[in-house]
């Protein structure tokens, strides 16, 4: 949370009551909020904050390296402010719940990668796609 505050302040953007709501929800949540999640817990402390000031906060945080941004093809943007490195996520497909597993052989993958194709790797996404254990005890 201290260094996306940082971050706003080193680029002279006031931490307004709203905007530091945004960065905690965004440090502080395990579950991969989408920006209406966000908003509904803001508006909970904050009624008149508007959807557009989530967007702009957001946006400029994924600008700023602070923000990973989990697009999925159906829509429902998720962000993840806890680790904004790219690494793997697993996600339910029934209750779109995301969780980061600990796989320590992907900076490995990574690495085999780039010297098997010459790419120089930037950046990547690993999603694995399934049921979580709550969703397959509930069926």
């Amino acid at each position: 949370m201290q260094q996306m505050l940082e971050k706003l302040r080193e680029q002279k953007f006031r931490i307004t009551p709203q905007r530091l709501a945004v960065v905690k929800i965004l440090a502080h949540s395990k579950n991969h909020p989408s920006v209406e999640m966000i908003f509904e817990q803001v508006r909970r402390d904050f009624p008149t904050t508007s959807l557009a000031t989530i967007y702009k906060t957001v946006s400029l945080l994924k600008e700023l390296g602070e923000v990973l941004e989990l697009g999925f093809p159906e829509g429902g943007n998720r962000f993840d402010g806890n680790n904004p490195a790219p690494h793997p996520h697993m996600i339910c497909v029934r209750c779109k719940k995301i969780v980061d597993p600990p796989l320590e052989a992907l900076s490995g993958l990574t690495r085999e990668a780039s010297q098997k194709t010459g790419y120089t790797i930037l950046s990547h996404r690993l999603d694995f796609f399934g049921i979580c254990p709550e969703c397959k005890q509930n069926n």
